[in-house]
């Protein structure tokens, strides 16, 4: 019996724009990260590195969804070469003035620019939607996703901080930004797949699809997850260094993205029945009680199996979120829902680099791991306080809707 990994496949030119999109998508995981090492290394100053990590996050945030939204209406060519131009400029402009000892207001307005950076993720996971809607190929489809997000998040730390620490500080974002203009380039070159518009007529009034109930749940709490990411990735940095491994935190940040794509592939092969609020509920609840261990850990291969642990609940967490982001948004805007769960975990992103920065300039390394800890709290607070809301789908789907039973194959990392 084949895989249902395999079976994704047989339907022409999946694999062309998956290889685009994991291109494209390992910017995500290499951008923030070689700008903290960049900065760390040419100012040693990581209060500012965290700052500048931040602002491309919050910049992202702020401009992801309008760029998701004008894909919905006009297509992913139309606005995603345009958006990547923009972005390549700016993160140009960044090198540029790291490099040189530019003012520091210099650096902040290129790392805003670098916002217009677009979601492949979401980009690709609008195709596989557009195949396999309503089929139970769609959840492989989206847990496969996961994989391939967990898969950049394992190799892009690795690349980005080995390139900036062994050759020279700008080499990793310099390689990010190869890599966007290429996943971006190609995958916008692909026709046959890319999902057809839905241009609003001129009496319509542009909707956002944060409108929903059930979206706002999964924003707000995925903005304090964020939190988490981004305080993991720069407290972890520091703490290598502090131990006197600074190039080792590449390969403790890709065990915590290891252990989320093995959940994420095993996932995958599994069916469930039952509501998906409920286990929404309890990953987000695991990835809280994971951060806990970092609060005692007291060198790098404690820090590497913890890490490694907490990963395992990211993946299914991060399937279950999208499930529900379809079933909370119009089918017209389903890219739009999908960047904004995306964008609140940039602003968490952004709050998490820039406060857990200052923190370790304040306080140590050891102190930043607070952060994280209370921000997992933080997200089961708002998760069970939503929790109502996410058990109501949205009435307006623009097409026959699946039974309940059969939410549960609506999965997307």
């Amino acid at each position: 019996m084949p895989s249902p990994y395999t079976a994704l496949f047989a339907t022409p030119g999946t694999k062309g724009f998956t290889a685009a999109g994991l291109l494209g998508r390992m910017p995500l995981s290499m951008m923030g990260i070689g700008v903290v090492t960049m900065i760390s290394q040419i100012t040693g100053r990581y209060g500012l590195a965290g700052a500048l990590s931040a602002t491309i996050a919050l910049a992202a945030a702020a401009l992801g969804p309008q760029i998701s939204r004008l894909v919905d209406q006009y297509g992913q060519r139309r606005v995603l070469r345009p958006a990547t131009l923009f972005a390549l400029a700016a993160a140009a402009g960044l090198l540029f003035a790291a490099h040189y000892g530019w003012p520091d207001w210099v650096l902040y307005v290129c790392s805003a620019g670098i916002g217009c950076v677009p979601s492949l993720g979401a980009m690709t996971r609008a195709r596989w939607a557009a195949l396999y809607r309503g089929t139970p190929q769609l959840h492989t489809a989206y847990s496969f996703e996961s994989v391939v997000d967990e898969v950049c998040f394992i190799f892009g730390p690795i690349i980005s901080i080995g390139l900036s620490t062994a050759w020279f500080p700008e080499a990793g974002p310099l390689l990010a930004a190869c890599f966007l203009a290429a996943g971006v380039f190609w995958l916008t070159a692909q026709h046959a797949t890319e999902p057809e518009p839905h241009p609003r007529k001129r009496h319509e009034k542009s909707r956002s699809a944060m409108r929903s109930p059930g979206l706002q749940v999964l924003v707000a709490t995925f903005v304090a997850t964020g939190v988490t990411f981004g305080a993991v990735d720069v407290v972890t940095v520091a703490f290598a260094e502090e131990q006197g491994h600074k190039a080792a935190a590449s390969v403790v940040l890709a065990l915590y993205a290891a252990g989320s794509c093995l959940a994420g592939i095993v996932f995958g092969l599994m069916r469930f029945t039952g509501a998906p609020e409920l286990r929404w509920l309890l990953g987000v609840c695991g990835m809280a009680m994971s951060m806990i261990p970092l609060l005692l850990v007291g060198n790098l291969p404690f820090l590497a199996v913890a890490l490694f642990v907490a990963g395992l609940s990211i993946a299914p967490t991060m399937i279950t979120t999208m499930a529900l982001v379809e079933e909370h948004v119009p089918r017209a805007q389903v890219t739009e829902g999908m960047t904004w769960v995306s964008t609140g975990l940039a602003v968490g992103f952004a709050l998490g680099s820039s406060v857990s920065g200052w923190v370790i300039d304040a306080a140590g390394a050891d102190a930043g791991y607070g952060v994280p800890a209370v921000s997992g709290a933080v997200a089961v607070a708002v998760g069970f306080l939503g929790y109502r809301r996410l058990r109501r789908p949205a009435p307006e789907r623009g097409g026959p809707l699946e039974h309940h039973s059969d939410r549960e194959e609506r999965h997307v990392a």
